[in-house]
Parts: structure tokens; sequence; C-alpha cells
């Protein structure tokens, strides 16, 4: 008897339906292919969602961060405190600014931002703080706003893979400013694209003048800009996957909630008390042999991927600030321990099912 090879799950899996096929054609047919009418209306659906009152479409979740750094001030001789595990962006959008990002160790239990530690390294520099919401885990949003608030700076939501993520009640990206990402793996896409919220109107104002090459008034330069946009085709895109993304976050917490009943031996993703986790990613803890356990699932066909596996402190780019190993151990241990699985809306109970099942053979 033959058996018929399981097929591979991948790590990720961008849903691309009908719905975006036919709102790119209506683009398409239309001939207002650039900013326009989609974008405006992207926007406006986007903020509600959040909760905000404005939302400022740009090409990438890094021309978000950037954008909304600039809107802010932050430039040359400015400090920045951020997380050290995180994708790269979250550092180089502060650097592309003139101003140094200034790194704090990570809380264990969520490997976000530690609060606790923020204060001390506040200085008579510090502009800004960055948190990353990661893996779709919230920040401890509260009290890294009412430090901002103390120290009169400020705060800035690395939201890129936290799309409806909550925190007391409200969605992340309404406690400062919230830049968000639509690339293809997010949990929601627009092929590429990014988001800026606010509920500060100076601040969206200067968002729009510098996204738009620093003009408010065509030819008319008041701001430093560059062209940051997001076309129709993008916004028409999001539009059609921002209808749906509700759906597919259930489906994601759903997956996650029977991962972590069925795996063993493994420590697997905790969500704080009153704290809505989208899982962008759902990441276990491997303590030993991680390499190995990667190539095992793969072979397995299983699709698994490391976020990250070198802290951003220890990037060869970043050197130049002098944080060499054991700067900040926890980041440092996560980097060495952290394994994705795959969580995305795709999956049948029976692949959910399987993944667990051939962790825990494979863990003995």
């Amino acid at each position: 008897m033959t058996t018929v090879p399981r097929p591979f799950i991948p790590v990720a899996r961008p849903h691309v339906g009908e719905a975006e096929k036919r709102a790119v054609m209506e683009v398409l047919d239309s001939g207002q292919l650039a900013a326009g009418p989609r974008v405006e209306a992207f926007e406006r659906a986007f903020a509600a969602y959040i909760g905000a009152r404005h939302a400022i479409a740009v090409n990438s979740g890094t021309a978000a961060l950037v954008v909304a750094l600039q809107a802010h001030g932050v430039g040359p001789g400015d400090e920045v405190i951020t997380t050290p595990f995180s994708f790269i962006a979250t550092a180089t959008s502060i650097i592309a600014c003139g101003a140094t990002p200034v790194f704090v160790d990570i809380d264990p239990f969520d490997l976000n931002l530690d609060p606790e530690k923020v204060e001390d390294a506040i200085t008579e520099r510090t502009k800004a703080i960055l948190p990353v919401h990661l893996y779709g885990h919230p920040a401890r949003i509260s009290e890294l706003a009412e430090l901002a608030e103390d120290f009169s700076l400020a705060l800035i939501e690395d939201a890129a893979q936290a799309h409806g993520a909550e925190h007391a009640g409200r969605r992340v990206g309404t406690f400062g400013t919230g830049c968000f990402s639509f690339y293809p793996t997010k949990n929601m896409t627009t092929g590429e694209g990014g988001m800026i919220t606010t509920n500060d109107d100076e601040i969206a104002r200067r968002a729009r003048i510098i996204r738009n090459h620093g003009q408010e008034v065509r030819y008319r330069h008041d701001l430093f800009g560059l062209n940051w946009r997001m076309q129709d085709l993008n916004a028409a895109i999001g539009l059609a996957q921002l209808e749906q993304l509700e759906g597919w976050t259930r489906a994601r917490i759903a997956n996650a909630e029977h991962l972590s009943s069925l795996i063993r031996g493994f420590e697997t993703p905790r969500v704080r008390e009153g704290d809505r986790h989208v899982f962008h990613q759902y990441t276990i803890r491997v303590p030993r042999d991680r390499d190995r356990l990667q190539q095992q699932l793969q072979e397995a066909g299983i699709g698994t991927a490391i976020h990250y596996p070198v802290p951003i402190h220890q990037q060869p780019i970043i050197r130049e600030l002098g944080l060499g190993e054991g700067a900040f151990p926890v980041a440092e241990a996560a980097a060495a321990q952290v394994l994705s699985l795959p969580v995305h809306p795709g999956l049948e109970p029976e692949d959910v099912e399987y993944i667990a099942a051939t962790l825990n053979r494979l863990r003995g």
C-alpha cells in the first residue's frame, strides 16, 4: 500500500483571494495607480479598526517608523530607547533619522521591552521610547506610556506584528504613535506597505507632509521628506484584507491555544492577563539543540523560523555602539532559544495536531 506524502506545512502562508484580485483589477481599470481614493478609504477604515483619530498610509513598515520618528522631531543628537530583540528596522529607522538607539533588555515573560529598566536609560538627550509588540503580544504599554508622559518623551509603538492586539481594552497603536507593517507574511498584507496611527492632529499633519517629499502645498517643501507614499493598488488589497482580519485573527488565536494544549516539554507562548495576543508568531523556547530540532521538523514537513537569531546590539552595523556579549542577557538567551512554529489561519486542525505530535515525538 502506497502512503501519500503529507503536504509541507509552511511557517507562513499569505492569503490572497478573489476579493483582493477584484480590487486590484478595479484599480487597474480606473487608471488611478498612485495615491488616490483607495488610499484615503484604507486610511479611514484602518483608523476605525484601530480606534485612532488618524491613519497615514506609507509604502512599508520601515517607512512608518522613519516618518513617525521624524514627525516627532527626532534627529541628530537625540536618543531613542528601544529593544535589542526585534527586526533590525526597529533600530535602523532611528539611525536613519540621525539619532542613536539606546537598548534596554527585555521582559522574559513576553520578550518585549522591560519598563522597569527603561527609566535608568533616560538621559537629557532622550527624545522617545520605541517599544515593539513582538510576535503580536502587547508590550507593557500602559507603563511605558506613563514613563513617556512623566519625562515628556514621544511614545512610538512598533506594532508591525500586532494588528488588532489589545492591552487594557484598547488596541495597540492608540497609546502613542503606532507603526504597522503590511509585508506579505504579516497578519494582513497590502503586498508591501505600512500605516501610522495617531490621535495627535499635529503629528498626523507632519506625517502626511513628510511622506510626500515634505510638501503640504505642491512644490513647496516645508519639511524634509521623501517619497514614502502608498499606491492605490496596495490600498485596494489592504481594504479587502482588513475585512477578513478579525476572522483570521480568531483562527490564529484558536490555533495557538490548540498547540499549547498539546505540546509537552517546551515553554510555549504566554499571554498576560487582560491582553490580546494576535499570534503573528507562535514561538516556543528550545533550551538546547534548537538547530537540530529545526532540521528535524523540516525533514518531517514542518516549516519553522527563528525570530531573531542575532540580537540587534550584536549586529555588525551596530557594533560601533560597543555593546558586546552579555550586555542584554535576557535578549541574548531568547535569541539562542526561540523557534517559531506555523500558526497561520490556513492550518487545519489535523495540521496543528501533527505539528504538536511531531514536536513531542522529537523531544522524546
